[in-house]
């Protein structure tokens, strides 16, 4: 077996109502004063006042709830100001990728006042960070298990930080905080997840590792047989509490079997046209993987997955067949998930496509990982027929 290494969130608390029944134990872990970060969605919602009022016995909290989609540096930065002068003790990210992703980089800034510039990149951060707890609001990134945070930085550029030290030291994953989310975000986030599942299994990761494929494949069984519920029965809570293991599982699997060619060509979207991200990587899907089954060992690799997404599925033929039927299967469920098919439906113009494709580019530390060497003329001729 070749030698890998496994890194995830040290305490995960799951179950309905873990999100208040848990304040004791966040606020011994994180000390007496709180900075809680959230977006302005979910504090207009009233999302978060059972958890602050939960912590509030224990604890001072102070909210910055002003995280955006695609958090820009200057938001992360507005908020280490705020941590310092308040003093802070602990950091809790409380919502979807973007608010866990600053709260991570928060938690490291805070802790260790080390130059974000140096950080950058695989394995640069040095830490310490501050104590840090997040509570995912989606079904989708699976960033309170990875040691990933994504920030945009000069306007339309997507740089991370990945560092086992920005892992959390709690996840509390309460499906009650996932109820209220809109169809249409519900099927982005979980298709989101199931490509986590995906192009960790697949990916050309030296740590590309046997924990990460066997929590790929249970991800993908579990979101394929719960989203289609969550997406059009909002309220279901068991389907919810799948969709939340099914994120994480994944998020455990990409975590340390990193993502490749989807998430790279997603990102300029988001970047430049501010799509969000599950629907930018639901966009690209399925032209990258065509793409990557040129190559047989790609093929066969997403032979192996097929099952675990759809078990009615034939897989008695040859890779080549199965892996496109995968992908055409793929295709289906975002149609029938009410997703947007096209670029073009996005107001996105085609001669787009070189700009993005040039952005695509920069993303080394993902494109190294996809199965396929993808070049900017590749990347050129991936948009063009996903617009």
């Amino acid at each position: 077996m070749q030698p890998f290494q496994f890194n995830t969130t040290a305490g995960l608390r799951v179950g309905s109502g873990r999100a208040t029944d848990t304040a004791f134990e966040v606020s011994d872990k994180l000390g007496k004063k709180i900075l809680f970060i959230t977006d302005p969605g979910l504090k207009k919602l009233g999302l978060i006042s059972e958890t602050v009022d939960a912590l509030k016995k224990n604890s001072e909290v102070i909210i910055f709830d002003r995280v955006e989609a695609d958090p820009s540096l200057k938001t992360l930065m507005s908020v280490v100001e705020i941590g310092k002068d308040f003093k802070a003790s602990g950091i809790i990210g409380f919502g979807g990728g973007s608010s866990m992703d600053v709260a991570k980089l928060c938690a490291l800034l805070l802790g260790s006042n080390e130059n974000l510039d140096e950080a950058w990149g695989v394995a640069n951060a040095k830490g310490p960070r501050l104590p840090l707890v997040l509570y995912p609001t989606t079904s989708g990134t699976g960033s309170e298990v990875t040691p990933i945070s994504i920030i945009t930085v000069g306007g339309d550029e997507k740089k991370g930080v990945s560092s086992p030290i920005i892992l959390p030291d709690l996840a509390i994953l309460d499906p009650n905080l996932t109820l209220g989310l809109p169809a249409h975000i519900t099927a982005a986030t979980g298709i989101d997840a199931m490509v986590h599942a995906i192009e960790g299994y697949a990916s050309k990761s030296v740590n590309n590792n046997i924990m990460s494929k066997m929590l790929a494949k249970e991800a993908l069984k579990i979101l394929g047989r719960s989203i289609k519920i969550a997406v059009f029965e909002g309220k279901n809570i068991q389907a919810r509490t799948d969709m939340l293991l099914g994120s994480m599982m994944a998020g455990m699997a990409f975590g340390n079997s990193p993502v490749a060619g989807v998430h790279a060509l997603a990102y300029p979207l988001g970047g430049i046209y501010h799509i969000p991200h599950g629907l930018s990587n639901s966009l690209v899907l399925t032209h990258v993987l065509k793409f990557n089954i040129v190559d047989s060992k790609a093929a066969q690799l997403y032979t192996e997955l097929a099952p675990s997404l759809f078990p009615k599925m034939d897989v008695s033929t040859d890779h080549q067949d199965v892996s496109a039927r995968f992908i055409e299967n793929l295709a289906s469920l975002s149609k029938d998930l009410g997703l947007e098919q096209k670029l073009r439906g996005l107001n996105i113009p085609k001669n787009a496509c070189a700009k993005l494709a040039s952005d695509a580019m920069k993303q080394t530390r993902l494109l190294i990982n996809n199965p396929r060497e993808i070049t900017e003329k590749d990347a050129y001729n991936i948009y063009k027929s996903a617009w």
